[in-house]
């Protein structure tokens, strides 16, 4: 039975005594194997970020190069730009800036229904242009 259960695990079997039930190994320094290990991890992950900070600023140092070279500007500085100005616009308000009115809104479209009304006015036979009038 023993060599039927080597077999279909594919020869593990330092791995068959725990699947069956036995006692694990325990290694007397897993924690301070553990704790290495993740020391190195966070020392690696320090040096990737700094690698890659200074990949970032290398390639900052480029873009404003070409900006310098172009006079264009960061798109930050175009928003700060355009939210100064909006500023600006409405210091003495208390309130948000009025938005404009798009011609043909407002007052101008009732206007607009009754020119309709006269139209559609002209066009009835006499005696209904002259109930509508009254």
């Amino acid at each position: 039975m023993e060599f039927v259960m080597k077999q279909a695990l594919g020869g593990a079997t330092k791995d068959m005594g725990k699947m069956l039930g036995g006692d694990e190994e325990k290694d007397p320094d897993a924690a301070k194997k553990e704790e290495e290990r993740q020391e190195a991890l966070r020392q690696a992950e320090e040096e990737r970020k700094a690698k890659y900070a200074k990949m970032e600023a290398e390639r900052e140092a480029v873009r404003q190069g070409i900006r310098d070279k172009y006079g264009i500007k960061k798109k930050e500085e175009r928003e700060a730009e355009a939210q100064a100005a909006l500023e600006a616009n409405s210091e003495g308000s208390l309130t948000r800036p009025k938005k404009a009115i798009p011609p043909g809104c407002g007052d101008a479209a009732e206007e607009e229904d009754e020119s309709i009304l006269d139209t559609v006015i002209k066009y009835l036979p006499g005696p209904l242009q002259d109930i509508f009038k009254k």
